[in-house]
């Protein structure tokens, strides 16, 4: 059963359904996980997905903050969802499609603005929520198993606009890089976007501070599309639909694809 999935880190569901609906109708992927939602569950306007074919959806929910979900127009099942570092926030859901495969939507707290727990607490959060990621997926190796979202960590040289620059910026500082790659390889998952991108300068996310964004091009690769190694190889046809972030209203991050033929 191939099929495309999208992740896109959405900035209120709510505030966003057009662009949204857009991206539905003109990409038309299989499985859309959201993140950033803001939104209860019940306030998630489901109507006018469900009419485009979104007839699954599942997700967790607060008011304002937070919020993540999963549109399908495969018949999928949920499996439920984890609260790393006690936090109590929504930031975690995970559904399993026909053909067996899990998928994990994600939410990574991004960590305040200064890269020292011990004077921001939102970036201790941050290294606790991945650690405690991590150690689940040592004591629970995933199988067969998709994992995407909004990671708020750009690990590479050639995942933001300058290296040098952003080294002591929250999301590419060293101990970060480190804990995401402790994570990652906790359970084996593949980066299936640089398994099929794996050269240059790679974005989905843009500050809405730059008046020009595009021009300026001050991106960092903060959304990701990770598998196991199983089915990793099943993987194809990734990109970023860098387009969005110039749409009506947009959010401050692009939609990531990749398909896969399982």
């Amino acid at each position: 059963m191939p099929f495309t999935l999208a992740t896109w880190n959405i900035n209120s569901v709510r505030l966003r359904e057009p662009i949204v609906l857009k991206l539905l109708q003109e990409e038309a992927p299989d499985v859309l996980c959201l993140q950033e939602c803001k939104s209860p569950v019940d306030k998630i306007p489901t109507e006018g997905f469900a009419a485009l074919g979104y007839t699954h959806m599942i997700a967790r929910g607060q008011k304002g903050y937070n919020g993540v979900a999963i549109l399908s127009r495969i018949p999928m099942e949920e499996v439920g969802d984890k609260d790393f570092a006690g936090l109590g926030h929504a930031r975690h859901i995970a559904g399993r499609l026909e053909n067996g495969v899990t998928i994990h939507n994600f939410y990574v707290p991004a960590g305040g603005d200064v890269p020292d727990r011990e004077v921001n607490e939102k970036f201790g959060q941050k290294l606790d929520y991945l650690t405690d990621m991590r150690d689940w997926f040592h004591a629970d190796k995933p199988q067969k198993s998709i994992l995407v979202g909004d990671l708020n960590i750009a690990p590479r040289e050639d995942d933001v606009w300058s290296h040098k620059q952003l080294l002591k910026v929250v999301s590419h500082t060293p101990i970060e890089v480190e804990t995401l790659a402790e994570t990652q390889d906790a359970g084996g998952w593949v980066d299936v976007t640089r398994q099929d991108i794996p050269d240059g300068q790679l974005y989905s996310w843009w500050s809405y501070r730059a008046r020009d964004w595009d021009a300026a091009d001050k991106g960092r690769r903060l959304d990701h599309v990770w598998a196991t190694p199983d089915i990793s190889n099943a993987g194809h046809s990734s990109r970023v639909l860098r387009d969005a972030r110039g749409w009506e209203k947009p959010s401050d991050h692009a939609p990531v694809f990749a398909s896969f033929d399982l």
